[in-house]
């Protein structure tokens, strides 16, 4: 387990040690590697973001059927009319 740096939270020690984990198993040799790293770590931050962002906002979450006060789906694949 690494050493914890001064002043360090659990979860950010968490989010570093599974940061090491990814290089240890995906090392980066050149800047085209830190660019492709970067651009997933933005994708996955992101996308996480705004599913939370519409989970707060209509009250549910995605694919939960059951608890839920409307006929409205968030899996993409029902027809709308505008």
């Amino acid at each position: 387990m690494a050493k914890r740096r001064r002043n360090e939270s659990p979860e950010r020690q968490a989010l570093r040690e599974m940061v090491n984990g990814y290089l240890k198993e995906n090392p980066v040799k050149n800047g085209t590697d830190v660019n492709a790293l970067m651009r997933e770590m933005m994708s996955v931050i992101l996308e996480g973001s705004l599913d939370g962002e519409m989970d707060e906002e209509l009250g549910y979450s995605k694919y939960d059927f059951r608890n839920k006060e409307t006929d409205n789906s968030r899996n993409g694949y029902n027809t709308k009319t505008l």
